[in-house]
Formats: C-alpha cells, sequence, structure tokens
C-alpha cells in the first residue's frame, strides 16, 4: 500500500491536489456557441452570385432580408451582368421576368441588390430602365452595417 501514500515531488505534506475549476472555461465555450449562433443567423439570406451590397449607418429604410425573399430580387454584379435566380441574362429577358412577376403580383416589389464596388452610374442606368418598366415597385437594396 506505499504507493497509495505517494506524493508528487513539490507536493508539501498535508496538502490536497489542485482543483479544476470548468465554470470558465463554460463561459468561453458559450460565448463561443453565442458567436456562431449569431453569425449564422445574418448568413441565411438570399444571396445572388458574388455581389456584396453596400451598407448604411443607420440601417433604417433598408429592406430586410426577409422582405426581400418574398420579392423578385436582381443582382448587378461587379462585371456589370445581370442576375436573376443565380443566371446571367439580358435586359430583354428582365423585362420579360418582371412583367411576368408584376401580373402576378400587382402590389409586388422588384429589388436590385447592386455590388458596392460598382460604379453609381452603372447602378442608375439599370435602375431607370427597371423603373419604366416596374415604376414605384422597383427599389435598391442596401445592406446594414
Amino acid at each position: 500500500m506505499k504507493s497509495l501514500n505517494m506524493r508528487f515531488k513539490n507536493q508539501q505534506p498535508g496538502s490536497s491536489l489542485p482543483e479544476v475549476n470548468l465554470v470558465p472555461m463554460l463561459d468561453v465555450l458559450m460565448s463561443v456557441l453565442t458567436f456562431f449562433i449569431i453569425t449564422s443567423m445574418g448568413l441565411t439570406g438570399q444571396r445572388i452570385g458574388n455581389i456584396i451590397v453596400p451598407g448604411t449607418e443607420a440601417g433604417e429604410g433598408g429592406v430586410s432580408e426577409q422582405e426581400i425573399q418574398k420579392k423578385l430580387v436582381v443582382g448587378l454584379s461587379l462585371e456589370g451582368d445581370i442576375l436573376l435566380e443565380n443566371r446571367i441574362i439580358d435586359e430583354a429577358e428582365l423585362a420579360e421576368a418582371m412583367q411576368a412577376y408584376l401580373a402576378e403580383n400587382p402590389n409586388g416589389a422588384i429589388v436590385l441588390k447592386a455590388d458596392r464596388e460598382l460604379e453609381y452610374q452603372q447602378v442608375e442606368k439599370l435602375l431607370r430602365k427597371m423603373g419604366e418598366i416596374g415604376g414605384d415597385s422597383v427599389s435598391l437594396s442596401i445592406q446594414r452595417s
């Protein structure tokens, strides 16, 4: 029974073994879990191509991701390609798709998601053409910062 009385080299006689406090480790684990949950909630919106939309400071007046999912979403990529349902289309196809959507959804909205690196003249040109077809139903999407 000599092994039961064996002590560590640096252990003082009469002292007990150190205890491991798990509370700080659990706090860190919960913080990391919370971070991933919040991050994943922000990434669940509808994506179009490889477009990064510009943001706003206040975030008011923007269109929420939930609202965008109910609307016809058109993308304008950095290369100037018009995207609808993640495929490249031309302006004639866009006009047909918009007219068909508005015929089916008279109160529907059409949202343009343009890459933030584009010059505004390119975005304005497409917005004007879309506005001629859809009138007040057309809007530009921005991302909240």
